[in-house]
């Protein structure tokens, strides 16, 4: 799933040049994407309005409209929005079309379906829980170690659980959870309420320093990510214990721990991780 270093290297791509467009047509190829309002109200709430601003909130993509409403994007597991000439071809599994006033057009793709399109003030979206209420966003220089330490410190859930945890924090997912715990060399699997405060201090820097090299090598192309040019990312060449179950440490050549912690396969250092 495209977390927040594939969604920020989405959104920069795409910032320059829908900022000031105006979508002058919607073709919904597959209604059921668009999850709020019906699809026609979203065709005909979308089209006429003018992209003001394009921002990222956690694994979101927002574009700020005309009028105050949000036109927003979910990637999930697979999805990929494209910039593109009318007359590239249309590429399999390409659920929306918005054409633009320069004749361009923005496709959504989406392999598995499980990306959702929204419209709407930001306040109805939330009052129908379509929005989810997000925590911070752990690249803020605000967000402290402090913060963090209260978000944790009376949980007795697994740290990966709560990484995981879109109320907790904004943006984190499998890749960057698992890489951040190595960096900070604290097993995932610890109780969060156990983390001493230079604990949460690491964690905290590791955070920042996973997701920051992220979007400095544009994403993690481990599965179905690219860019809005369907271009790789570099990240998943960097990484050291996501996807490595079983292989040799980086740190000591002992082999890296494969397990299940909050539903998802989660690998790290039995000897480097305390």
């Amino acid at each position: 799933m495209p977390e927040l270093p594939e969604v920020e290297t989405v959104a920069a791509d795409l910032r320059p040049h829908l900022v000031g467009r105006t979508i002058v047509g919607v073709e919904l190829r597959f209604p059921s994407i668009v999850r709020h309002p019906e699809p026609f109200l979203f065709e005909s709430g979308v089209s006429g309005r003018r992209i003001e601003a394009l921002t990222r909130r956690g694994k979101y993509i927002l574009m700020h409209l005309t009028g105050g409403e949000l036109l927003v994007v979910h990637l999930g597991m697979t999805g990929q929005l494209r910039y593109v000439d009318p007359m590239a071809a249309l590429m399999d599994h390409t659920h929306a079309v918005l054409a633009l006033d320069d004749g361009r057009q923005l496709r959504y793709r989406d392999v598995r379906r499980f990306g959702r399109l929204l419209f709407g003030s930001e306040q109805e979206l939330i009052a129908e829980r379509k929005l989810p209420k997000l925590g911070p966003e752990p690249i803020d220089p605000e967000f402290s170690a402090a913060d963090l330490y209260r978000r944790l410190h009376s949980r007795r859930a697994p740290l990966k659980a709560l990484l995981l945890d879109q109320a907790v924090l904004a943006g984190v997912g499998n890749i960057y959870a698992d890489e951040s715990c190595f960096r900070a060399r604290i097993r995932p699997d610890r109780r969060a309420d156990s983390l001493s405060r230079p604990a949460v201090k690491r964690l905290r820097e590791a955070l920042q320093d996973s997701l920051l090299e992220g979007i400095a090598n544009r994403g993690s192309s481990v599965d179905d990510y690219r860019d809005a040019w369907g271009e790789k990312g570099l990240q998943q060449e960097q990484l050291r214990v996501y996807g490595r179950g079983g292989e040799p440490c980086l740190t000591c050549g002992r082999p890296l721990a494969s397990v299940r912690l909050a539903g998802r396969t989660t690998v790290f250092c039995r000897r480097c991780q305390r």
